[in-house]
């Protein structure tokens, strides 16, 4: 019994380890220059899928065409629209494409549509953009940049605004995705660690975009994207000077939704292809790879210390009850440990401004209310695409 709480022990320390290194890199400060000051780039074709965006597409439209150079293009996909997301959009002057499948549903398929429509007139890069989010000024210069520079796909920051009076639930929520899209990226960036991709403020040259598998119901296509390409030799390349938000979900049922088709997805995206990324970096000797499977081994956070304190009872109880070994809660202990030190300056030096220092103490409240999403991962994974209300 011991040997299998071992191995157990292991499975559950080993990305929690890792966390805390990423949070740890995360603080080291390095003098780079600022990439927002851009004074020349290709130009670019910017992708919108947006399915019923009829509420907010127009502003999003705008915080992209303020960015705009000569020769670049907008296209939106309404995608399945039932709304009058193609009409508001068409005001705007950008091009309007609308498709229409009962069948192939979901952001992969749009995206595949609107790489057939640039067939005709390709361009050097392509960037993709959610319809309910903002780019924030600078960030199309440098990502295009970036992206032409290094002939690679490059990743903005991708954060939720933050509303005013919001909810606790809703501080630690932000602060959760403050840590896996800007912080945990940013330490691996500082060794030159590839990110995954989030899904919009993303950036690829033409031809990776064009060859990429887009057509797919992957509920989260954007992580599979990026796994395949750093398999390929072109991983992508996390740049924190660009940044792409968007508004939380209006309500507590619409948030349960979005979380839901996030963490089955990532813990899919895990089981398949975090194996895939280690066992090719280990074959092909690319520490990248390596690095980046660790990465994705991490699971979503709240169902990592989910996992962690059922085995530290389980270990601590085998130890007491029937004289099992005591370094195993004692490693659990530590890891954990080491995590809370990391993420207390991690809170101080990126997250003070997202989370009250007194709603951090909510934080267990926060993981209990999300077990049924991680119960329904047993016993009804997501497996589809499902809008998340507006």
């Amino acid at each position: 019994m011991d040997w299998v709480l071992l191995v157990l022990v292991i499975f559950v320390t080993v990305p929690l380890v890792v966390l805390a290194s990423e949070l740890f890199l995360s603080l080291i400060a390095k003098n780079r220059p600022s990439a927002r000051l851009v004074a020349h780039r290709t130009s670019c074709a910017i992708l919108v899928p947006a399915h019923n965006e009829e509420a907010g597409i127009t502003k999003t439209i705008k915080s992209i065409q303020d960015q705009m150079r000569p020769g670049d293009r907008l296209v939106i996909v309404a995608d399945n629209c039932a709304d009058r997301t193609a009409e508001k959009a068409r005001t705007t002057g950008c091009e309007v494409l609308e498709r229409f499948d009962d069948i192939n549903r979901g952001k992969g398929f749009a995206l595949d549509f609107g790489m057939k429509h640039l067939l005709t007139a390709p361009p050097e890069i392509v960037v993709v953009i959610d319809a309910d989010c903002g780019l924030h000024p600078g960030s199309l210069d440098v990502i295009v940049y970036q992206a032409e520079r290094t002939n690679r796909p490059v990743q903005a920051v991708y954060l939720l605004n933050a509303r005013p009076n919001a909810s606790a639930k809703e501080q630690i929520s932000n602060f959760a995705m403050l840590v896996k899209n800007r912080v945990r990226p940013y330490g691996l960036h500082q060794i030159g660690v590839p990110c995954l991709l989030t899904g919009t403020g993303m950036a690829f040259p033409w031809p990776m975009f064009r060859d990429a598998e887009h057509g797919t119901g992957n509920i989260v296509e954007d992580m599979k994207l990026g796994v395949d390409l750093a398999l390929v030799g072109t991983p992508p390349l996390f740049e924190p000077d660009a940044l792409v938000t968007s508004d939380p979900a209006p309500t507590s049922l619409a948030t349960i939704k979005q979380r839901t088709r996030w963490e089955h997805g990532h813990v899919k995206t895990l089981t398949t292809q975090a194996p895939r990324l280690l066992l090719t970096g280990l074959k092909k000797f690319r520490a990248s790879l390596v690095l980046l499977a660790l990465d994705l081994a991490v699971p979503p956070v709240s169902l990592l210390l989910t996992t962690w304190a059922f085995m530290l009872v389980v270990c601590a109880a085998w130890w007491q009850l029937e004289g099992g070994w005591r370094i195993l809660p004692i490693i659990l202990t530590s890891a954990f440990g080491l995590n809370l030190v990391a993420l207390a300056m991690v809170w101080l030096k990126f997250g003070r401004n997202t989370v009250k220092l007194i709603t951090l103490a909510k934080i267990p409240w926060y993981i209990v209310s999300k077990i049924p999403i991680y119960l329904k991962l047993v016993v009804s994974p997501q497996k589809k695409w499902v809008r998340t209300d507006r």
